[in-house]
């Protein structure tokens, strides 16, 4: 565990010493540590935001986002219980559930909602030689992170349009300075748009994202619906057109011992508080919905949460 990663679950820990009475979870004052992802992306943005409206709306759960790796890294953080909630990829949350690879054995989880879509973003320079995924043959590609649902997208479409790359793993930070100083050609990202890091390296390089829509039937024919068709919208990144890519849902997820009434709690901040749940540098409505929180796919519902949308929603 990393030094940051262990002093943010202390701090989640230390809540513990203190308490007031909740609105809607009565139980006794228990940390909630969220693994989400890297810093200057919206996994962690919008962990961050459940927290903080979390330890408002409801005092006796003490909630931390814990910055990590993303996916796959959080799954398994949830499977030790280092963490008590976690965001991750439908894709790689069904693989986890099946004990499909990168996961050695089926993992026991549970939804408490679809939370947001996340757009597959392929980055290039403007004035580099990769015009479409074709382009990216023998060439170096950042797959992503380590522990990272882009990484396990990057090795299927790869698998799926017939490429073979000079693949490295590398973080978000990390991809950004190599594309800038030409010592990678391409990265692939997982997130919202747009994702500020990615805006941020737009600012000052001109980049341009690769269509990812003609590996779509492919990857739909392996895996199923969890992929669908999104669109980044113009003016997203400085000097980026409308095109297509492919998205995928985001999912909170915890083990199934996670208790009903925690569970239930959380559920309701997540449908009653959606507004205060979409990170400022969102576009359009791509962040939480309450109309489609229960689209979960092939991970079942927790119980807790379950029951939280029938009563509200009968």
């Amino acid at each position: 565990m990393t030094p940051s990663r262990r002093a943010v679950l202390l701090a989640a820990a230390g809540c513990l010493l203190t308490a007031c009475g909740g609105t809607g979870y009565d139980g006794p004052v228990r940390r909630l540590a969220i693994a989400s992802g890297e810093r200057g992306g919206f996994y962690l943005a919008f962990a961050e935001q459940l927290a903080a409206v979390l330890n408002r709306v409801e005092p006796n759960l003490r909630a931390v986002a814990v910055p990590t790796q993303a996916s796959v890294d959080n799954l398994r953080l949830l499977g030790t219980g280092e963490a008590d909630l976690a965001l991750t990829l439908a894709d790689s949350a069904e693989s986890a559930t099946r004990g499909e690879p990168p996961f050695a054995q089926p993992a026991g989880l549970r939804a408490l909602g679809r939370v947001y879509e996340n757009y597959l973003q392929l980055v290039v320079r403007a004035d580099g030689p990769v015009r479409d995924l074709a382009g990216l043959a023998g060439r170096t590609v950042s797959l992503g992170a380590a522990g990272s649902g882009s990484a396990v997208f990057g090795t299927r479409m790869l698998a799926a349009a017939g490429l073979s790359v000079r693949a490295e793993y590398l973080t978000l930070s990390a991809a950004v300075d190599g594309l800038r100083e030409r010592r990678i050609d391409a990265f692939l990202w997982s997130g919202g748009v747009p994702t500020p890091a990615v805006a941020e390296l737009a600012a000052g390089t001109a980049v341009r994202l690769v269509p990812l829509d003609g590996v779509l039937p492919a990857l739909r024919a392996a895996y199923g619906p969890v992929y669908e068709q999104v669109r980044v919208p113009a003016g997203a990144y400085l000097g980026v057109g409308d095109l297509p890519t492919v998205g995928t849902p985001n999912l909170l997820v915890s083990a199934p011992s996670l208790p009903d009434d925690v569970a239930g709690a959380i559920t309701r901040v997540l449908a009653g508080h959606a507004t205060e749940l979409v990170p400022e540098q969102a576009v359009g409505a791509q962040f939480l919905d309450v109309r489609t929180l229960i689209g979960t796919g092939r991970v079942p519902l927790h119980p807790g949460a379950a029951a939280a949308y029938r009563e509200l929603h009968g």
